[in-house]
């Protein structure tokens, strides 16, 4: 378990923020209520991230993900936390526009989903956005390297920041620090890139495929968990296998159907409320 902030009620931004150099941050995606109360319990930070599209939804990417199912899922996720700091991703489509058309968006996730702080991805031409929100009482947590909005443009889901890349990669992280960002996700870059960016920044940056060094990880719960398995990272650790036991007992269960033989009421079922 992680060393948690000396605080009383919900880890706020500020709390993520004064972790840096002091312990590592604890973050999961959660996307329903359920598992978010599992999360609440070890995490720092909760992530409504936009990959639900793909892991929930069956998308083949986040770009179809709305406002409206972020803010839906944020609602349901919010239902099951007490402590963690919740932050909800801004979808594809809600933010580039520029700085006003991300106020209005992130005011209202805020608003309808009681989030403490929006993510958004991109570097140095996001900074103006970022700066503009966090002027306007809203917590941004930044996001560079690998940013799956931009998996067109990026060519697919490849390593970032090899070679003299790795400088873009480290003036966007600085970029969003100074714009006012609490923290920085990294994804998918060179450990050693990982380590030089935590080095360098004020605040705390979050990894996932980015190295160790980082001052806290971010996973996907369903990856946590086994369950997503259209494909695999290979920086992705997983704690259980969901999925196989999953179909094993959906196996299990359509076998006893099939052989008829389940209990009688009176040896396996109740009538009574329980």
């Amino acid at each position: 378990m992680s060393a948690q902030p000396k605080t009383k009620g919900r880890i706020t931004p500020q709390d993520i923020r004064a972790l840096k150099g002091a312990a590592p941050v604890v973050c999961l995606t959660a996307y329903t209520t359920p598992v978010a109360k599992l999360a609440d319990a070890e995490c720092d930070l909760v992530l409504v991230g936009d990959s639900l599209g793909m892991v929930l939804h069956g998308l083949p990417s986040t770009l179809g993900v709305t406002l409206e199912m972020m803010i839906l899922h944020g609602q349901a996720v919010a239902r099951g936390l007490t402590r963690a700091c919740m932050v909800v991703d801004m979808p594809f489509g809600s933010y580039e526009e520029g700085p006003r058309q991300a106020f209005r968006n992130a005011a209202r996730i805020m608003a309808e989903t009681g989030a403490q702080a929006v993510k958004l991805e991109g570097g140095l031409h996001m900074a103006e956005t970022a700066a503009f929100l966090v002027a306007r009482g809203i917590p941004v947590m930044g996001h560079v390297g690998l940013t799956p909005q931009a998996v067109n443009a990026l060519g697919g889901y490849k390593l970032q920041g090899r070679g003299a890349d790795a400088d873009r990669v480290l003036r966007d992280a600085e970029a969003l620090a100074e714009a006012g960002a609490f923290a920085v996700v990294l994804e998918k870059i060179p450990t050693e890139l990982g380590a030089r960016i935590s080095k360098i920044l004020p605040v705390p940056t979050i990894g996932i495929g980015a190295g160790a060094a980082c001052d806290g990880q971010v996973l996907v719960i369903d990856d946590l968990f086994g369950l997503f398995e259209d494909f695999r990272p290979k920086f992705v650790k997983r704690y259980a296998e969901f999925g196989r036991d999953g179909r094993a007992a959906v196996a299990a269960y359509a076998a006893e159907v099939r052989a008829r033989s389940f209990p009688a009421p009176e040896h396996g079922f109740s009538d009574k409320a329980p």
